[in-house]
């Protein structure tokens, strides 16, 4: 619940702190003395938006905090400062925040009510909640049939996704190993050396007349080891002139080394010159398979290496996919029966959403007629599937059509349609400030609007800002919003009321007279009638505020 509320140079606020307690505290003060500023602060600290000149002139920022306590050692502090000129800036526990964060660490803390903001029951989700919360809908089997069947497809996904698609993923899988498997790709190097051969091939008349000519080189024309018949003479003239000398031996090995690597050398060419023939035959072969491993290196890979850890990966992927196919039809038949489990908990879902919501609507009608609006018509609508879009509708009076609540032009009405709700439904957030709740209402039916009042508090915090002496009189606490003047600027003081202060502010707020004995005497009564048992307990403790040099328009 909000326990502490700070506002610092907001309007013509210089600085207020309020302390708030449990239960009901009411709000009170004449026309235009701050009340709805400070409503507006609390607004502003849970992430509303920011008219242009909030600040108080001289000011440069205003600043507003609020503590919110919770069970045990739960609780946050939020704080926001809107600046003269530039953007707000906020604050979640001490930390620096984006402006969003105070909305979303302030959900469901505060419903405030009589302004189209901060209301948990104009949204669907809201609505829907507390249709579920009336009837004590169960959601479980339709939470469980819907997670199980999202699994359900989550693991579908995850084996290629639908049967088609999996029988494509098979098909194109085993085309890719087939074209692969029937290259025969044993050696990853052939392709390297298919190119040699090829260009072998391809020119096979001058490759012989390169070799002739070099044996020629090698071993002279005549085919003679002569001195001037080719290396292989030169070399041996070489052999014979250092024959017989030891200092030279070492290169005398050395050249009758190369002697012998020249012959052989020599007789290899000679072998190309007399086996080495044109063979057109083998050149196609040649050259139309490496047509079949340049297609495969396209497709699959820059390299036979890649190409080859291209196929074992196929055949990886293909084996799951093989391997995979009897889950698959088990999962298929389990999805079929999850969504008819799904459908049937929705249908069931909504056949209790639809049989709760004309008993929803009839309790807060009863409601609503208790709280001075006699020809008012609620209606709860609920739309198809699971009846997940619940619509509450309004209309406050009679011969209009219904129409959704966030449309309702009213801020009373609306503020009393939510205190109707919330006395036929549980839940909600633990702190519920009502502004414009009384508009347009008197007499008994301001007293049966306080008795509401004090019902809601009993379960949560109510923070209620109230003309009515007859709703305010059952507050558990009271405090007076007071505007004056200080020198030549307008202030504003808060005042907590005791008993006898309580006395004294609802005889003004009956009489505009609070010394006179009539109006006390009435004011004496409408206490007696909060503390009777159809009332609540008046207490006089619970609440402080401080304040200096603080004003506000209502």
């Amino acid at each position: 619940m909000l326990t502490e509320l700070h506002v610092r140079d907001l309007g013509v606020i210089s600085d207020l702190t309020l302390q708030v307690g449990p239960g009901m505290t009411a709000l009170t003060g004449e026309t235009g003395a701050g009340k709805t500023l400070l409503v507006h602060a609390l607004g502003l600290v849970l992430g509303g938006r920011a008219v242009p000149g909030l600040v108080r002139a001289g000011a440069e920022e205003a600043l507003v905090e609020a503590r919110f306590e919770g069970p045990g050692d739960e609780g946050v502090i939020l704080a926001r400062t809107i600046p003269a000129d530039g953007r707000s800036r906020a604050w979640v526990d001490g930390r620096m925040a984006p402006l969003h964060a105070l909305a979303d660490a302030g959900a469901g803390l505060v419903d405030i009510h009589g302004q189209h903001d901060k209301q948990s029951l104009l949204t669907t989700s809201g609505q829907r909640h507390a249709l579920d919360a009336s009837c004590g809908a169960d959601l479980a089997p339709l939470v469980a049939a819907r997670r199980a069947l999202h699994d359900v497809r989550a693991r579908i996904a995850a084996l290629g996704g639908d049967a088609r698609e999996r029988a494509r993923q098979t098909d194109l899988l085993r085309y890719q190993i087939a074209e692969i498997d029937a290259a025969r790709i044993d050696d990853v190097d052939e392709d390297a050396a298919l190119a040699l051969e090829t260009a072998r091939l391809s020119d096979m008349a001058a490759i012989r007349a390169s070799a002739a000519e070099g044996l020629v080189a090698l071993h002279g024309h005549d085919g003679a080891d002569a001195l001037d018949g080719g290396a292989s003479g030169l070399l041996g003239a070489a052999v014979a002139a250092l024959s017989g000398r030891p200092a030279l031996g070492a290169w005398e090995q050395r050249l009758r080394a190369a002697i012998a690597e020249v012959d052989d050398v020599a007789g290899e060419l000679r072998g190309v010159i007399e086996t080495w023939e044109d063979d057109p035959a083998r050149l196609d072969e040649v050259q139309a398979r490496r047509r079949v491993l340049a297609d495969l290196r396209r497709k699959y890979g820059e390299t036979l290496a890649d190409v080859r850890a291209f196929a074992d990966a196929a055949n990886e992927a293909l084996s799951a996919l093989e391997s995979a196919a009897q889950e698959a039809a088990d999962l298929e038949v389990r999805r079929a029966g999850l969504e008819t489990a799904v459908s049937d908990a929705e249908a069931a879902l909504r056949q209790v959403r639809v049989e709760a919501a004309p008993t929803l609507a009839a309790a807060v009608g009863e409601r609503l007629h208790a709280l001075a609006m006699p020809d008012a018509v609620f209606e709860v609508t609920v739309g198809e599937g699971a009846g997940d879009a619940v619509e509450f509708l309004l209309s406050a009076n009679r011969g209009e059509p219904a129409q959704p609540l966030s449309r309702v032009a009213s801020g009373g009405e609306l503020a009393r349609t939510m205190l109707a709700l919330r006395l036929v439904v549980e839940g909600g957030a633990p702190t519920m400030l009502f502004d414009e709740v009384d508009a347009g209402v008197g007499g008994a039916a301001a007293l049966a609007l306080g008795r509401a009042l004090r019902e809601v508090a009993a379960t949560r915090q109510v923070l209620v800002v109230t003309h009515l002496p007859q709703v305010a009189a059952f507050a558990d606490h009271q405090v007076a919003v007071r505007k004056g003047v200080d020198g030549k600027r307008t202030v504003t003081a808060v005042d907590v009321l005791d008993g006898p202060g309580r006395v004294v502010e609802l005889s003004r707020m009956l009489s505009g007279h609070p010394d006179s004995a009539t109006a006390r005497a009435h004011a004496e009564e409408l206490l007696r009638i909060g503390r009777s048992p159809g009332g609540a307990a008046v207490s006089t403790t619970g609440a402080a505020v401080s304040t200096t040099g603080a004003g506000a328009c209502d």
